[in-house]
């Protein structure tokens, strides 16, 4: 196993490419015991990859919702002036705002005044019900990010001429008529003037409540809902910019432009979905660490299992052992050996479970629609993992091989 140098020296001739063949070849001889040490990688691998994904794939749908609720969508209310204001003293947005804002802030591509009415209307039975009116634009529709099921939406024209056109929810098409289908072209009246429903829409992420449109809600020319109001106020804004890294600039630059064009006392609300955004980005980031650690500890509990196995095996190899320390092995030849042979069950079982890992997205994105996110740091971590597990538990085994006496070796039986 070694030879002698012209000095004396004595040099190792296993080399590494001879220590990994030796390895195999026990691999070869002890093909079950193999098999099962390296499961444990293979599991706990195959864990950590899917893990990733699946904390990935959450956080995409979870964005995903989020962003349906408007395209880079900006709103902006009134919220009062000073506490001492009397009630004539509101100050509330105009039109006059919203064009003062399309002027002065660059990257807006959407806009769209908001008037907030209440009115009942006869539904089948003889009963009335109470649906929520909103005097929007056309451009409403971009902004808000909405899905129109039947017929089509408002357009600009409908403003200019001052149609009495309508556009309700899916919910409230479905109440009065039966289907989305069967609404168009009916009549609907509001405040005794009738208005001809032209299309059904829904929101495309359920907001539960939580935004401007309600179940019973019905869309109309912002400039016809004028007619029902005696001022010129709108109850909000809407604003959508071109990408979502204008989102910030342009929120506050619509808060300066308002600030401006009104008393200083009156406060404005300008919000985007920046915040909520970032909020479920951190939610998910965590819950996605939690999960690696667990896939973490799995490998360790993997790697544990491959030091019993190799501490076993070297009580089954003690006699070998000692056949190679008498015909020349140091010390150093004998720990490398089984540190290779824990290394290669680790590498060998990650990798596997690397494939088998990978294997689950790659497969939904060849069979589906659906675009699993893939990410590479997530390999890069199970080849790092199975490779120190092999390291850190390949260790004490190979040690304790090193260590061992020759001449008692060689008497083992």
């Amino acid at each position: 196993m070694a030879a002698n140098g012209k000095n004396g020296r004595r040099y190792p001739k296993l080399v590494l490419g001879e220590t990994v063949s030796v390895a195999i070849e026990t691999f070869r001889t002890n093909k079950v015991r193999f098999a099962l040490t390296a499961l444990g990688m293979v599991i706990g691998t195959a864990s950590l990859i899917l893990v990733v994904t699946i904390g990935l794939t959450g956080k995409q749908y979870v964005l995903q919702q989020i962003q349906s609720i408007g395209a880079n969508m900006i709103t902006a209310d009134y919220e009062g002036g000073s506490i001492y204001s009397a009630e004539s003293a509101n100050d509330y947005m105009t039109v006059d705002d919203l064009n003062a804002v399309r002027q002065q802030v660059p990257n807006i591509t959407a806009s769209s005044p908001m008037i907030e009415l209440h009115d009942k209307i006869s539904v089948p039975g003889g009963r009335e019900r109470d649906v929520l009116v909103l005097g929007v634009a056309a451009e409403y529709l971009w902004v808000r990010n909405l899905e129109v099921l039947t017929g089509r939406f408002l357009e600009d024209n409908d403003s200019q001429t001052r149609g009495k056109v309508a556009v309700i929810t899916q919910n409230l098409a479905n109440t009065l008529y039966g289907s989305t289908d069967a609404a168009v072209g009916n009549i609907i009246k509001l405040s005794g003037l009738p208005f001809v429903v032209v299309g059904t829409f829904r929101e495309r992420v359920d907001t539960f409540g939580q935004s401007e449109i309600s179940d019973d809600s019905i869309l109309i020319p912002y400039t016809v809902a004028r007619f029902f109001t005696t001022t010129d106020t709108v109850k909000s804004l809407f604003f959508s910019v071109a990408d979502s890294s204008d989102i910030p600039s342009a929120t506050e630059q619509i808060q300066k432009v308002l600030k401006s064009r009104h008393r200083p006392e009156s406060v404005y609300k300008v919000e985007n979905l920046t915040q909520l955004l970032a909020v479920a980005g951190k939610i998910a980031n965590a819950l996605t660490t939690i999960l690696l650690l667990i896939a973490v500890l799995t490998l360790l509990v993997s790697g544990v299992g491959i030091m019993n196995i190799m501490l076993a095996t070297v009580n089954s190899r003690i006699r070998e052992i000692g056949v190679r320390k008498a015909v020349g092995a140091t010390n150093a030849e004998i720990r490398a050996q089984f540190l290779t042979e824990a290394i290669l069950i680790s590498l060998i079982g990650g990798l596997l479970g690397i494939a088998i890992g990978m294997a689950v997205p790659i497969s939904v994105r060849l069979l589906t629609n659906y675009r699993i996110p893939i990410s590479g740091l997530s390999v890069v971590i199970a080849v790092l993992v199975s490779s120190l597990v092999g390291v850190l538990f390949g260790t004490m085994p190979a040690a304790r091989a090193a260590q061992l006496d020759p001449v008692e070796s060689l008497r083992y039986e």
